[in-house]
């Protein structure tokens, strides 16, 4: 499968701005939204390559939203990446127990990022 649409999931309009930039510049076509109320709706209309997600956000968190899309079955085939503050293992495993194919923690290094996107293509 090749990525080409990413959604970016994050209530921060610093980290949306700064993921959709990034994700720009290598030539992904990006949506950003602000919650993962938003994130499943737009999954589901949208259908997107792949799913970038915060976990902290207010109403439904990102595990929560994670484990709606992966178990819908119109958006169960979008892979979810978690990125996060939360660095703890247990955030970690339980986020991979959500449906979340990879973690990765805030700051976000670039190069681990690009790489893990690419795994996944």
């Amino acid at each position: 499968m090749t990525i080409k649409k990413i959604m970016v999931v994050d209530d921060s309009p610093t980290e949306r701005a700064f993921m959709e930039g990034l994700l720009k510049k290598r030539g992904y076509d990006v949506i950003v939204v602000d919650s993962g109320e938003a994130a499943i709706e737009r999954a589901k209309t949208e259908l997107p390559d792949l799913i970038l997600m915060d976990v902290v956000m207010p109403g439904l968190n990102g595990f929560q939203a994670t484990r709606a899309i992966t178990r819908d079955e119109k958006t169960k085939h979008i892979p979810v990446i978690i990125c996060t503050t939360k660095d703890q293992e247990t955030d970690k495993i339980w986020g991979l127990r959500q449906g979340a194919k990879d973690y990765v923690t805030k700051p976000v290094v670039e190069a681990e990022l690009l790489e893990k996107i690419k795994a996944l293509g």
